[in-house]
């Protein structure tokens, strides 16, 4: 049995955020309806690369759906959206701020139809307030969120990171209001609507970064690699290759000066304490720039297994698709032919499922139609 087993959701979202979050329920056993208008969801098109008529875009955040085509626009579509509004338990939506209202598909609409209807609502900026009819899209909201100007080099221009990290965080967080809404509704047996933003959910993401600015009044600089409170815990290269080193507690920096034969460091008053190390980074980072650049990365990767001091190469996208950790856990998976990393939660009574692949547009009409007692002349 599967945690989520008996729970419907309907799918009112494209891109990234919201289909993440329908995923994430599917994988923990919910069926997940997705609604998609004619021309389906946008990443559908957001290629090369494709496979087997689906891009890859569209298969990282689509496995375990079944696909409805809904005009909302068409009044005729009201018969068939209203049984599967009144068979749901969750809708997940993320129109611009008042496009569902324009559809007749807004939290007041559904709930009159279902009043226990878990209704979450995924935005750029939130309902409400200053942003709220503003798209929202993950590059600006790294950008104006604070993400970028932590991220880059030190002397270049502030950068994104490789993924798409706002939206992601955003479908997370409404995978963990919706269950609390869940949980909530099997104790009261009230539906509610939830709100979740790119703007909060990347806003939370800095961290301890926020935190120090709201300790200290100062603003965070960009550090490039190096860590703002821990040293030495940046990227350093060998003779032939980059690797980052991790000493992240006094008693990790006791044994790197032993490892290095330099046991002078861990009584020098500059390197005691990390707090010491934060002081002076730049002389300490210094001096061991010159040591690491003496020797292969081999050398350095071997020295710190052996003293238990975390060290890693630089693992390219496709190195760490081929790393042993991923193969052991299970995280890369195929379902038809359709090559997908898998979920990371793991549950021993109620394992994560996958049972379909990312669905083709409109692949599930009639099976959907057929639940709900209505025939394919039902226009949709």
């Amino acid at each position: 049995m599967s945690s989520l087993q008996g729970i419907r959701v309907l799918e009112l979202a494209r891109v990234l955020a919201g289909p993440w979050c329908g995923m994430t329920l599917a994988d923990l056993g919910a069926d997940v309806i997705k609604l998609e208008p004619p021309e389906g969801d946008d990443t559908r098109g957001w290629g090369p690369p494709f496979a087997h008529g689906m891009s890859a875009y569209f298969a990282c955040c689509n496995r375990g759906k079944r696909s409805l085509v809904l005009d909302l626009r068409d009044r005729a579509t009201r018969p068939v959206l209203e049984a599967l509004v009144a068979s749901a338990d969750v809708v997940i939506e993320n129109y611009r701020t008042g496009g569902a209202e324009k559809l007749g598909v807004d939290y007041q609409m559904l709930r009159a139809i279902n009043p226990r209807l878990i209704y979450c609502s995924i935005s750029g900026y939130g309902r409400s307030g200053p942003g709220a009819h503003r798209p929202g899209y993950d590059f600006a909201v790294q950008a104006e969120a604070g993400l970028m100007s932590l991220t880059g080099p030190i002397d270049g221009e502030p950068q994104r990171t490789g993924t798409a990290v706002a939206d992601i965080a955003a479908g997370q967080n409404a995978v963990t209001a919706i269950l609390a809404a869940l949980f909530h509704r099997e104790r009261s047996g009230e539906g509610q609507r939830l709100d979740v933003s790119l703007f909060d959910s990347q806003l939370q993401l800095l961290a301890n970064s926020a935190s120090g600015v709201l300790f200290t009044g100062v603003d965070a600089p960009r550090l490039g690699n190096q860590h703002p409170n821990i040293v030495p815990y940046q990227v350093f290269a060998a003779s032939d290759a980059h690797f980052v080193l991790a000493v992240a507690s006094d008693s990790l920096w006791q044994r790197l000066c032993v490892a290095l034969a330099r046991p002078e460091w861990s009584a020098d008053v500059r390197y005691a304490g990390n707090a010491d190390r934060v002081r002076n980074r730049a002389q300490l980072c210094s001096a061991l720039t010159d040591i690491f650049s003496r020797q292969p990365l081999a050398h350095w990767l071997c020295l710190f297994q052996e003293s238990g001091i975390p060290a890693t190469p630089l693992n390219t996208v496709e190195q760490a698709i081929e790393h042993p950790v991923t193969a052991h856990n299970g995280m890369r998976i195929e379902l038809e032919q359709i090559p997908m990393i898998g979920s990371p939660l793991r549950l021993e009574q109620t394992p994560v499922c996958y049972r379909r692949p990312p669905p083709q547009l409109d692949q599930h009409r009639e099976e959907i139609l057929r639940e709900l007692g209505l025939t394919e002349e039902s226009k949709a």
